[in-house]
């Protein structure tokens, strides 16, 4: 027969328990944190406004840091985001109107856009044209929310820049 345990193993041994109990419920606590309970990204698919809240030619919208261009009945959006840093890009109108063939479809250009952070310099449809820019600026996919028609884009789904979306 085995001897009765002391009591002071019987509470080292209890204690030693505790104390890898409280370890490993601070370690689980610690890689729960990691993961967050809420998504904090901001929405992709976003409603802009009116089609009667875009006259001709620009709008830029801040919040969305959006271009939205207006030629009749046709829009098209683009990123106001520098595709080298992140910077918010600035709209520059241009002296005279051009007319680009973008993708097999004629744009009418009238501004240029500028990276005040390090001088990228982007054409009118979002062409990176000089600067340390890796590629063009996304243009976005446009849509009509069927419920109260308004303008709605995806700033998750990038178009090619053929696209235009044409109100009806």
């Amino acid at each position: 027969m085995s001897e009765p345990k002391s009591r002071r193993e019987v509470f080292l041994k209890l204690g030693l328990g505790a104390g890898v109990a409280a370890l490993g419920a601070q370690a689980v606590a610690s890689l729960r944190s990691l993961v967050p309970n809420v998504s904090y990204d901001s929405p992709t698919t976003v409603k802009i406004g009116m089609p009667n809240d875009f006259p001709d030619g620009m709008k830029f919208l801040p919040d969305e840091r959006l271009f939205v261009f207006r030629e009749g009945k046709t829009l098209h959006a683009v990123s106001a985001v520098c595709t080298h840093l992140g910077c918010t890009v600035r709209a520059e109108a241009l002296s005279a109107p051009e007319t680009k063939d973008v993708s097999g479809k004629p744009l009418r250009l009238t501004h240029r856009f500028l990276c005040p952070c390090h001088g990228s310099k982007y054409a009118g449809d979002g062409t990176n044209v000089s600067g340390p820019a890796p590629k063009p600026l996304a243009w976005y996919h446009l849509s009509l929310s069927p419920d109260d028609g308004q303008v709605v884009v995806d700033l998750a789904r990038a178009v090619e820049r053929d696209f235009r979306f044409t109100l009806a």
